[in-house]
């Protein structure tokens, strides 16, 4: 658990809570946005039951509750495995509905936590949590924003939107598959440490474009020729993450096409997924997702000035 404490004679005049599967992250904010203090744990949703949740948030944000700021919270918190269920709605819609929150039930008289809901697809079918509050806190910093945003992640999202709402989205299971592949697959043993080659990414990412029903084959290619070409584990990692990107980009083609770009994530991914981008001709804008996830949670509190 790390923390921030807030200064002395400070307190929030609100809780801002990014609840996730394998993290919880808080910020003490101020009524003007501005972040007081912040702590983060590992007690994500996979590792609570139900009745875990409320002595999870205590433990983190305990010092801050004195005056019982309301707390607003997205993510995993809100799934079916969460705290409470706070149900889908249905695209096309704008990102965030202040209606649509759900009290979480507690027993400490501090605690006042309002769940954002994810946003679900029905044709065809797809889901999101977290996602909907970093594209809420998008649009709060591109007023009038009409396009294309993506997410890159464990689950990539490239999502439309225009006039304030969401039309579509589609779900990629990018990150995932990078990390099943480099960790648990065969792949693993060529993949042995860090590093990283920017001309091996180039190569799949064009690779991959070109030709994404080769894509079984291709990998393949990684382990062979780690075992008689001598391919470097930072070579192979690069053209593993390539490919992988390559194969999504050809798939989400409809959405950047032509479109104005933003992508939404860390630093790392984000400006792979750029400079993938980028040979295409797309000149892709990069937000930080911290800073749109505070955006989106701001929008919801009545504690915010401004707020929506």
């Amino acid at each position: 658990m790390t923390e921030t404490l807030t200064p002395a004679g400070t307190a929030p005049a609100w809780i801002a809570v990014d609840w996730g599967t394998s993290n919880l992250r808080a910020w003490a904010m101020a009524r003007d946005g501005r972040v007081l203090a912040e702590a983060t744990s590992d007690e994500g949703m996979g590792k609570l039951s139900r009745d875990g949740f409320e002595p999870a948030l205590l433990r983190l944000i305990g010092p801050w509750l004195e005056e019982k700021p309301p707390i607003v919270a997205c993510g995993m918190v809100g799934s079916r495995q969460g705290w409470c269920e706070a149900p889908y709605r249905t695209v096309p819609c704008t990102p965030l509905d202040m209606a649509g929150q759900v009290m979480a039930p507690t027993t400490d008289a501090r605690l006042r936590v309002a769940i954002a809901p994810g946003l679900k697809q029905t044709q065809p079918a797809d889901v999101m949590r977290g996602e909907e509050t970093q594209i809420a806190g998008a649009l709060r910093l591109l007023p009038g924003y009409d396009g294309v945003l993506c997410l890159p992640g464990t689950h990539s999202k490239w999502v439309h939107v225009s006039a304030g709402e969401i039309v579509s989205f589609q779900t990629f299971m990018t990150g995932e598959m990078f990390a099943l592949l480099s960790e648990a697959s065969v792949l693993r043993h060529g993949m042995q440490g860090g590093g990283w080659d920017d001309a091996a990414f180039d190569t799949a990412v064009s690779d991959a474009l070109s030709k994404p029903e080769k894509l079984g084959a291709r990998l393949f290619s990684l382990r062979a020729e780690g075992l008689i070409a001598g391919l470097s584990p930072q070579a192979a990692r690069a053209r593993l993450s390539g490919l992988l990107i390559g194969t999504e980009l050809a798939a989400a083609k409809p959405y950047w096409l032509g479109q104005r770009v933003t992508l939404i994530g860390a630093e790392k991914l984000s400006a792979a997924y750029a400079r993938a981008l980028s040979a295409q001709g797309v000149d892709a804008q990069r937000l930080n997702a911290t800073e749109c996830t505070l955006a989106g949670l701001a929008s919801l509190s009545p504690q915010t000035e401004g707020a929506r």
